[in-house]
Parts: C-alpha cells; structure tokens; sequence
C-alpha cells in the first residue's frame, strides 16, 4: 500500500493573513480549513518555503558544542522559560534562549494564525533546539530509538488524552536535510498492535505516581500508548514490512504535525528547531480522529 501523508501548503511567512489576494503571505479560509482538517486527519503539513533566519551573530549555536551533554536537546521549558540542556558563559546563553525564544514566538504565530479554533485552548510546551546528527547516534535502549517508527507518548507525564501538536523548522547550514520515514494511519496501527498490549494492573497508576515515575496518575489511554509506542519500536518485522513513506526536509522549510497521531522515525538530520503545544481533544474539528477516541472505540469503554 502507497502511502500520501504530506500535505504541502505554499506558506512563506511566520505571520500569514487572511486574505483572498494573491499575495505570498497569505491565507484564505478555504486553505486553512483544509490544513486544519488535513492536519487532524494525520497528515504533516509540509511549508517548503517557510525558513527561520538565524541572525548572523547566532550562527555559532548551529554546533552541538553548546549542549551540555546529558540531554539531545537545548531547549527552553514549558512556561518557567528557563534555559536548560546548555553550557557556556551568562551571555552566550541568554543569546542562544533568545534565538530559541524567537522561533517559539514565530511558531506561535504561523499556529494561531493557520489554527485560530485552537488558540484559547492550546498549552505551550518546551521550545527546543536539536543540535545533534541521529544518524550514527546509539541510542540508550529500543524504547529510546527514534530511528524507529512510533507515535510519541510521555513515560512520566501523562496527557490524559491531549493532543501533541509540533512544529519543526530545519536550520542546517550544511545543506542537510532533515530525514524522516512516517508510517500508516494510527488506528491501522492500532487495530495490528492494541491486542497485543498488557492492560494495565489493578493500582497501578496509584503506585507509579506514588513513586514519583510519573508527575501524576497514568490514565488508562497513557498506559495503551506506551504500550503501542513501545511495542512498535520493539517489533522489527513491523517497522520493516508496514506501509511507510521517505520524506527529506531541507533546510529552511518547516512542518507541522500531531506527533501523537502520526507515525514517525528520524533518519537522519542535525540542527532543528522544535516547538511542542497540548491541546485538549475538546479543541479539534474532528475529535473523533483523534488517539484518545480510536483507541475507546476499539476497546469500547472510557480511558480517562
């Protein structure tokens, strides 16, 4: 089976506007009700033409010699805003958060700006930068492998349903792309793997939470995602046979996605920008498409 999940959208700018003129930076309501309904149908919304300008004097983070080792990401957290992953003198790292500080500000625009049914309902997330190659790169276990294809969910913060909205921006100065595979439909996936996932035990939930493995209880959806997340990177018959698509993101393009939806696996690629949202299922056009509402159709109860 062929597989189409790219959506390209001919977007140049951070801050398009509704208008049906032709010009460059702008939108028409048809063409973001379309990218909302593409979006929530599992597709990556590709802007080929959408770069973000890294200032001459930020051109020296473009290198991983700025991270401190312990962590993929240099990133900016949630709402505290506070620099974390980094090293390097008072100055260099209030210039990199604000580098950091400008994409988060620009993709919160192209978003409310493509998506305003979205905005009173969305939860900033980290802003990251990803300075490293993952081609080459071992990972510390299979769980951890983002070479494999896997839909994202969160060990230790459980979302409760809440959908995981991203933009991606590549800033490569190299001229390498950014190298994904993405995979089939998530209920296809589902219907293949959710037999196959432990349910989750009596008291459980209270115990992780308990022992501080997660920041509060894992609901029952959390827990069958991570079983999905885990048993499809587990299963190397799988990541080889599904349906899948090879896609090349060069720099100075940027795209969007529901990580939590969309099967995905980094290839290869070094230096991206990151921005990560919540957004409750309340909030979608087509709540019904979405992880929460597959999975208790096909369980046939409530899992929050």
């Amino acid at each position: 089976m062929s597989l189409d999940l790219i959506e390209p959208l001919s977007i140049d700018s951070w801050n398009p506007v509704l208008d049906t003129a032709a010009q460059s930076a702008a939108i028409d309501t048809a063409a973001q009700d379309a990218a909302i309904d593409a979006l929530e149908a599992g597709k990556v919304l590709y802007l080929p033409r959408l770069r973000f300008d890294v200032q001459a004097a930020e051109r020296r983070f473009l290198s991983t010699q700025w991270s401190d080792g312990k962590s993929k990401n240099i990133y900016l957290r949630g709402r505290e805003r506070v620099l974390r992953g980094t090293v390097g003198s008072a100055e260099d790292q209030a210039a990199l958060a604000a580098m950091i500080e400008r994409f988060g500000s620009n993709a919160q625009s192209l978003v409310s700006a493509l998506f305003p049914c979205y905005v009173p309902h969305l939860q900033f997330g980290n802003t990251s930068f990803r300075p490293f190659e993952i081609e080459g790169r071992p990972p510390k276990s299979f769980r951890k492998d983002d070479t494999r294809l896997h839909s994202d969910a969160f060990p230790s913060n459980p979302t409760a349903g809440a959908r995981l909205l991203r933009v991606f921006t590549n800033v490569n100065a190299q001229g390498r792309p950014r190298v994904w595979r993405v995979g089939e439909p998530f209920g296809d996936m589902a219907a293949r793997i959710l037999p196959r996932a432990r349910r989750q035990w009596p008291g459980e939930a209270a115990l992780l939470h308990a022992l501080h493995v997660t920041k509060k209880r894992r609901s029952q959806f959390d827990h069958f995602m991570l079983e999905l997340h885990d048993r499809t990177k587990a299963d190397l018959d799988y990541q080889r046979d599904m349906p899948q698509q090879r896609v090349e993101f060069p720099p100075g393009s940027t795209w969007i996605v529901f990580s939590d939806q969309v099967l995905h696996a980094v290839l290869s690629g070094a230096m991206m920008m990151e921005q990560t949202w919540m957004l409750p299922v309340a909030a979608l056009r087509h709540p019904e498409r979405a992880p929460l509402r597959v999975l208790e159709s096909m369980v046939g109860r409530a899992l929050i």
